[in-house]
């Protein structure tokens, strides 16, 4: 894919000055500074194209080069001076040196120094549930494999009795700086690589890295009304951090495993019951369980359909979302015919037919009607047709 235009990425004219260029560089670079937007891969890959561009367009020869070959100014064969504008040195350090350089002195109160406290990672824990765990809540205890201070060195990575030495490369500064054209970088210090000190006697039980890797066994309290999809987070219990940063986060995701009776839509659950074809046409109670263990009777109006759903008020599950209450129960009916009938019960039913007219079976009866209807128009248009 190729690269944007230079002017195009800061948004000024081909003729801009040294003035304008600093000023549309600034504004940029502060919207799309990675300190500014934690986490945004997209928001740093800006900062990096824009701090590129204004590194290219502030110095004269580099500008010059560029306004003469286009990009083609600075690759391996192309028809300008070719080569790397950045000489081979790492273009986050003279983008991080230039946006020291611009905003005098660094962002947010200094430069960020690389290498120094860092945060630990976050760990993620997936935990299955069962649909009753899920009403009443869980207390359980899980192990998480994660880093944590090595106990022999106390996480500074030296031997007992030793510690850390400042580092002669830099001067305990994690930076140097290197000439670079018109540029005065600063780069990482390859010896201490930015942490500004070294360590001479590592560590036997931990190599020098200050962190072992062990597991935790953590408690967990999974709330009463915990839905599938659900994060749980446990603070600072994630990977330890590195130079005596803070530690991570821990994220525990919920599963809720799929029942056998009831299925969830939120606080409500819902429940497919049988009913014999009597008890749905002359109206009966059946029994039916809840989700807490117990039993519920519920009332089956007469002459009830497939399909017609019955509401328990307050038997479903609680409601985390709102914080109080409880979701319903909601019972629908399944209309049992039945089967294997004997020849006396099959007589029965004949005459049971025979006996019964169409106030008995509106559904049946609307429908035969529309049925009807439809084949009459057909036969209608059909005689309205040109033979």
């Amino acid at each position: 894919m190729s690269k944007r235009d230079y002017y195009e990425i800061l948004g000024v004219s081909r003729d801009a000055d040294d003035k304008a260029l600093k000023s549309a560089y600034r504004k940029l670079a502060l919207k799309y500074h990675p300190d500014q937007n934690p986490g945004d891969v997209e928001a740093e890959a800006r900062f990096k194209e824009v701090g590129e561009a204004y590194a290219v367009l502030c110095d004269p020869e580099k500008r010059a080069a560029y306004d003469r070959f286009g990009h083609a100014a600075f690759e391996g064969g192309g028809a300008g001076p070719g080569g790397d504008p950045f000489g081979g040195m790492d273009p986050g350090d003279i983008f991080e040196n230039i946006f020291s350089q611009v905003f005098g002195g660094g962002f947010g109160g200094g430069a960020r120094r690389r290498g120094g406290p860092a945060r630990g990672s976050d760990l993620r824990y997936d935990m299955d549930i069962t649909l009753e765990e899920a009403f009443r809540g869980k207390d359980a205890t899980i192990r998480v494999p994660t880093m944590v201070d090595c106990d022999t060195c106390e996480g500074i990575g030296a031997e007992p009795g030793t510690s850390p030495e400042e580092c002669e490369t830099c001067g305990g500064n994690g930076r140097v700086r290197v000439q670079q054209g018109f540029f005065t970088v600063e780069r990482t210090c390859p010896r201490c690589s930015g942490r500004g000190k070294v360590i001479a006697h590592p560590c036997k039980a931990c190599g020098g890295g200050g962190q072992v890797r062990e597991d935790r066994e953590l408690a967990v309290k999974i709330p009463p009304g915990v839905e599938g999809g659900m994060r749980i987070r446990l603070a600072g219990e994630g990977e330890a951090g590195q130079h005596g940063g803070p530690r991570g986060d821990l994220y525990i995701f919920v599963d809720v495993a799929e029942h056998d009776i009831f299925e969830r839509d939120g606080p409500n659950l819902y429940c497919r019951a049988p009913v014999p074809m009597a008890t749905a046409a002359l109206g009966g109670n059946i029994e039916i369980p809840t989700i807490d263990g117990g039993r519920a009777r519920v009332t089956i109006p007469e002459g009830a359909q497939t399909g017609r759903k019955l509401r328990l008020r307050g038997k479903g599950m609680p409601s985390l979302r709102n914080g109080h209450g409880q979701g319903d129960l909601f019972v629908e009916v399944f209309v049992e015919t039945p089967r294997n009938l004997t020849a006396r019960q099959k007589e029965l039913m004949r005459e049971f037919c025979d006996c019964t007219g169409s106030d008995c079976h509106p559904e049946s009866e609307g429908f035969l009607g529309r049925v009807k209807k439809f084949w009459d128009d057909l036969t209608d248009l059909d005689e309205k047709r040109p033979h």
